[in-house]
């Protein structure tokens, strides 16, 4: 055997590194793992783990992103928990729920699909997870990006929720999904401190009824006379190839549509071009980070959690014409212009037959450009 390129060696005490930190937290916990050790375990230096990971937390991160990917996998079928007993599930995700035809009857499916991943019991591989939240919480650098990662979670749901009401309905779900997901994720949190505690059905019911509340969600467009109208434009269009972190499958960038770079302040922000964007267009959301080696799994672990969920639960009809696209070494963005990226970034451009017509950048970039005339 030849010997290792210097991108096939990192990319081997990468996975050395990985494998050795899942090993180390699952026995104790984020706050007692110790670096040393995982480079112990690793068979490697203290400093070949942090040329691979900034910290202990981004490792953290990581381990959790590539765990939750591998469980929501590209072929769509569930990984059952290892403390739940269960045998693998069978048939593609893509075919969703055969039932599911209404959004009270997606809330109850994606529920069900949510508890059945909760863990049964607080140690072993289960205990892995139980740090997330307070690490999310001891920093407002992550507590901020993780609020708008939930927003945008919220509006992947609630937009595939309004599609199963029919394209007639104008009834937004946002804010139901938004209570849907405040409910599992306090579900996921009794797991861990109270075993036992909640019945999964209840959970189950409380969310399908949800359905049928009125929040008095609607949407209003911006009001946004300060910010400058989107720039025509008139260039190729050649983005690199993509992944959809939602569907777990590659993703055309060359479709009509608007693709909104966003940084991870500004995630919400994506709706504005959901809402503004004709009819048979499609937006994407890509999604930047001035922090890559930290936030960057952050985002990929909340993205793979919902795919994992929705990939069971909604028929083809149902998946909104939204697109997210994690873009930690800013190819996308370069292609579409934007140079320098951080957390705070909103740009936007509309895409015509594979051309960028208009661009517009700052705050109310994606109304801009989706609103922008054909």
């Amino acid at each position: 055997m030849g010997r290792l390129t210097r991108a096939e060696l990192q990319a081997r005490n990468r996975a050395r590194v990985l494998a050795a930190a899942r090993d180390e937290f699952a026995e104790r916990g984020f706050r007692d793992a110790k670096v040393d050790a995982i480079a112990d375990r690793a068979g490697l230096t203290r400093g070949a783990v942090y040329s691979n990971f900034p910290g202990k937390r981004a490792l953290y991160f990581s381990v959790l992103a590539g765990l939750a990917e591998r469980e929501a996998g590209p072929d769509g079928a569930r990984r059952p928990s290892p403390a739940s007993g269960e045998t693998p599930a069978t048939g593609t995700a893509d075919a969703g729920t055969p039932g599911v035809a209404t959004a009270r009857e997606a809330l109850a499916a994606f529920a069900r699909a949510w508890v059945s991943r909760l863990p049964l019991a607080t140690d072993g591989p289960a205990r892995l997870g139980m740090d997330l939240m307070p690490e999310v919480l001891a920093d407002q650098r992550v507590r901020q990006p993780f609020a708008q990662l939930m927003k945008l979670n919220a509006i992947v749901l609630g937009l595939a929720l309004e599609r199963l009401d029919g394209h007639a309905s104008t009834r937004r779900r946002v804010r139901i999904a938004e209570t849907a997901l405040t409910t599992l994720h306090g579900a996921s949190q009794m797991a861990d401190a109270a075993p036992g505690f909640a019945e999964p059905f209840d959970i189950v019911a409380a969310c399908a009824a949800l359905a049928d509340l009125d929040l008095g969600d609607r949407w209003d467009p911006p009001h946004l006379p300060f910010v400058p109208r989107a720039r025509p434009a008139d260039q190729p269009w050649s983005p690199p190839l993509a992944v959809d972190a939602v569907r777990g499958e590659p993703v055309p960038l060359t479709r009509d549509g608007v693709v909104a770079v966003l940084g991870l302040h500004r995630l919400e922000a994506v709706e504005e071009a959901v809402r503004a964007t004709p009819p048979g267009g499609e937006v994407t959301a890509v999604l930047v980070t001035g922090d890559p080696g930290e936030l960057g799994p952050l985002a990929r672990l909340t993205l793979a959690g919902l795919r994992a969920c929705l990939r069971q639960v909604l028929p083809a009809p149902a998946w909104p014409c939204l697109r997210v696209v994690h873009d930690d070494e800013g190819a996308v963005a370069a292609a579409a212009g934007v140079a320098a990226v951080s957390d705070g970034t909103e740009a936007a451009i509309r895409v015509r037959s594979g051309r960028v017509v208009a661009r517009a950048d700052g705050y109310g970039a994606c109304h801009a450009a989706a609103s922008a005339e054909p």
